[in-house]
């Protein structure tokens, strides 16, 4: 067979042998999820919760809307259970790695090929079930531990002929508000398909994406500790552990700044118990700050003026203060002063919109002669290469809507801000 293509040897099947088959091969399903149980509790609990429904007349392998396992019966007839065990876990994964609904505006196609990137390199590596022989799926050891949108951005210089020819998708992904294929190429007879995915609302999406939230903290417990791949132990651990606010850390960090000098005009309340004067912090009267945001394509403007915002009332708390604004992509963009005389942060206006390199902030920062004493930047947290020069200036890395709240900049202090 050749593993060039998904396309399944068909032929022509009466309508009673495609309902014996079907029979055959919910049975398949149905024991490959005991085998998840047994083998790898995780998946086997999640699958539990997944109906399985036909799905011969609109898609010619597998694809899941977090509620449904559907299947292409003869797709699935050429498996064995082990396989099947591979194929149910691969689409969990992108239930639990919310892949339904990061896509935002990137290509569909190599979104889709990033996200099985991720998916099955996790699989390989952790022995669930068996790769399908006949699909020459896409994996890579390259993208281990890799987010999604890290190797969306990798794979994107590539090119969509030369991914195709590195291997196939073993499912069909959904746009789940249109009930249509983002385009997986998998299905050469696509157009004899009568039958259309269902759709849904956005509201409807969310209760998906909660309901996958509950299930994915159930299926951990039954699991027990031990059980889980690291990358869903993360994405437990940002539901379960306590995260300070990203806005008290940012007035700390910005406060920190702001402290040079202690004073004995005002006693100290430390002191006054024992007769003691013990001195007490002096505050500059202005405050002297770099901020930096990314605009490389994948943050909207609403959540730069959102941020801005934030900043805006935290320097309304002083007298005075000093900031410089720039916005980046490859480059430094727009720089702009602002002080407590002069026009609101929030009327800064953006500019950039090409590809994300951090170091272009600190090679700025140094041609221009510019040492801040706090250096913040405004960012979703994929750098291409280096996350800058550790050793410049004191730095605070604010990330916006990335997926992984527990990912932390190799230097300086991390904070998520949603």
């Amino acid at each position: 067979m050749n593993t060039e293509t998904l396309e399944i040897e068909k032929k022509e099947l009466s309508p009673e042998e495609l309902k014996h088959l079907r029979k055959e091969v919910i049975d398949k399903i149905v024991v490959a999820r005991v085998g998840l149980l047994l083998r790898h509790p995780f998946f086997g609990n999640m699958a539990t919760r997944l109906q399985i429904k036909e799905c011969d007349d609109w898609c010619p392998t597998a694809a899941t809307d977090g509620r449904n396992l559907y299947f292409n019966t003869e797709f699935f007839s050429k498996m064995t259970s082990k396989e099947i065990e591979f194929v149910i876990a691969h689409e969990i994964l992108h239930c639990v790695f919310d892949h339904m609904t990061r896509r935002e505006d990137r290509d569909p196609q190599l979104h889709n090929i990033a996200c099985d990137y991720i998916v099955n390199n996790t699989l390989v590596r952790d022995n669930i079930g068996e790769k399908p022989k006949d699909v020459e799926i896409f994996q890579d050891w390259k993208y281990d531990g890799w987010a999604s949108e890290a190797v969306y951005d990798d794979i994107y210089k590539k090119g969509k002929e030369k991914m195709e020819q590195l291997g196939k998708l073993l499912d069909e992904h959904i746009d789940w508000e249109k009930g249509e294929s983002t385009g997986s190429g998998n299905d050469q007879n696509k157009d004899k398909k009568k039958g259309k995915a269902p759709a849904y609302s956005k509201e409807e999406m969310e209760k998906i994406k909660n309901e996958i939230k509950e299930s994915m903290m159930a299926a951990a417990q039954a699991a027990g500790a031990g059980n889980l791949p690291k990358e869903v132990e993360r994405i437990i651990q940002q539901f379960t552990e306590p995260k300070m606010n990203w806005r008290e850390l940012l007035q700390q960090q910005i406060q920190s700044v702001v402290k040079n000098d202690y004073t004995f005009a005002r006693p100290s309340r430390k002191g006054w118990h024992s007769g003691v004067i013990l001195p007490g912090t002096n505050y500059d009267e202005t405050i002297d700050i770099c901020i930096a945001i990314d605009t490389s394509g994948s943050i909207m403007n609403q959540q730069v003026e959102d941020f801005l915002g934030e900043v805006q009332g935290i320097m309304d708390q002083y007298k005075d203060y000093n900031i410089k604004i720039w916005c980046f992509d490859t480059e430094v963009h727009n720089e702009q002063d602002f002080n407590a005389s002069g026009d609101a942060i929030d009327s800064y206006q953006m500019a950039g919109g090409g590809g994300t390199d951090f170091m272009a902030n600190w090679e700025y920062m140094k041609e221009n002669d510019i040492m801040p004493k706090k250096f913040i930047m405004f960012t979703d947290g994929y750098p291409w290469e280096s996350w800058g020069d550790e050793n410049y200036c004191d730095t605070l890395f604010v990330i916006n809507g990335h997926h992984d709240k527990n990912m932390e900049a190799p230097f300086g202090t991390t904070v998520h801000y949603e």
